[in-house]
């Protein structure tokens, strides 16, 4: 579990970069991107139960859900910990689209209950365009106005003449929008959008940048930041059938850094110390309903923005030019390898939490981090070390500053109407 992979270069997003990792860096502050989520698993769960399954295995609340609007679902084990999260959209009263990994635990809940539930996996584009003029874009290459789609609700557009599910988010931070569709016809409104940003100064986003909008932004990501709650001998029978069914990029549960984890749990996350609080309703039974209750009443970790010391990290890069070993290198923007690099955040010499998405942002010309950290020490403007490297190697300290999380301004939920 400690030692990386030999590593394979992240491909899901398409290109590492098509104009330069920087100029794509700047898109979603200055234009807008369109960028490739298409590799999302996607789960179709139709049937008089969807709602009552979904209810059971998610945090969130289902009352008062109407059709047209999507919501963050998140799934727990016994102990509140993460086991999956995703995007969830209301297409009919009985007929849910869920995208990403908790679509396959859904499928499994299905398998193994009681419930009256067609479940079937589709195969959909899922592109995101977001930037503060990605609506001109939108709305450019379906024709019409977009300004009455509110927040995370969606509408049925045509591109290209073609139906296309537009729901309204912002994964960058910025107004975004996910266009989605069956693949058959998801080239053609790639094009479209291409051409419709042209005049915009749209940008396609590569593998290396993907990852820095979620950074600044702070949206934790699962093997990134934190590792499903799969790992428990009551979760083997399911782990087994997610390993065995999805493709490698996804089974990928490599750790590096420096945090000292005895158990695969100590990489385990719960909603609360994600930020994610807000999405948790008690007005239904759940798994994990208890756990949470304790730790919604007394949060013990928090989510927070490193801000690393310029000069530090500097001194990693000039240590390949020293002799001896060199610390392990901080690739740019983020790592690509496909593991979760996980390091000590410590004060006075103590752990205090843990670091996780390092990456260099070229808007603000800083080495940032997410990280949790214990809720006494959490004070914004503190001074904290981390620990760059892994344990029986090389490592080096680095200063650090608690800063806000997210630490760009959030613009998701701008009025479009003034725009």
């Amino acid at each position: 579990m400690r030692k990386p992979p030999v590593g394979y270069f992240n491909v899901r997003f398409g290109q590492p970069e098509y104009t330069d990792w920087l100029d794509e860096s700047m898109s979603w502050k200055q234009t807008c991107y369109i960028g490739d989520w298409s590799f999302l698993w996607q789960r179709r769960l139709r049937g008089p139960d969807a709602a009552r399954l979904l209810s059971d295995i998610s945090v969130n609340s289902f009352a008062n859900y109407a059709v047209g609007r999507s919501k963050h679902l998140i799934h727990t084990d016994v102990n509140g910990n993460i086991i999956h999260e995703g995007v969830l959209s209301k297409l009919g009263e009985e007929d849910f689209m869920l995208f990403g990994r908790g679509g396959f635990w859904a499928d499994y809940c299905v398998r193994h209950g009681n419930y009256d539930v067609e479940s079937q996996e589709d195969d959909w584009f899922v592109f995101q365009v977001s930037g503060p003029l990605a609506i001109h874009v939108v709305e450019k290459a379906a024709g019409r106005s977009m300004r009455d789609v509110k927040f995370m609700h969606f509408d049925v557009i045509k591109i290209a003449g073609h139906d296309v599910w537009a729901l309204r988010q912002g994964m960058a931070g910025e107004i975004g929008y996910e266009l989605q569709g069956p693949k058959a016809y998801g080239q053609e409104i790639y094009n479209a959008i291409l051409e419709a940003g042209a005049e915009f100064g749209i940008r396609r986003l590569g593998a290396r940048v993907s990852g820095v909008n979620h950074l600044e932004a702070c949206f934790p990501t699962i093997v990134v930041d934190y590792l499903p709650a799969i790992f428990e001998p009551e979760m083997e029978d399911y782990r087994n059938e997610f390993e065995a069914a999805m493709p490698a990029f996804a089974t990928t549960f490599n750790v590096a850094g420096s945090f000292p984890g005895a158990k695969v749990s100590d990489y385990y996350r719960n909603p609360v110390e994600l930020g994610w609080s807000k999405v948790i309703k008690f007005d239904h039974d759940f798994v994990g309903r208890t756990a949470l209750e304790e730790l919604v009443a007394n949060p013990r970790r928090t989510i927070r923005t490193l801000v690393w010391n310029p000069e530090d990290v500097a001194d990693v890069y000039m240590s390949l030019f020293r002799e001896g070993e060199p610390y392990p290198v901080m690739e740019l923007p983020r790592d690509q390898r496909g593991y979760m690099w996980v390091d000590e955040v410590r004060l006075n010499g103590n752990v205090i939490g843990a670091a996780t998405s390092r990456g260099y942002s070229y808007f603000f010309r800083e080495m940032i981090s997410l990280a949790t950290i214990d809720v006494k020490h959490a004070e914004i403007g503190k001074a904290v070390t981390v620990i760059w490297g892994n344990p029986g190697g090389p490592q080096k300290e680095i200063r650090a500053t608690i800063a806000p999380a997210p630490y760009k301004k959030d613009n998701r939920r701008l009025d479009v109407h003034r725009l």
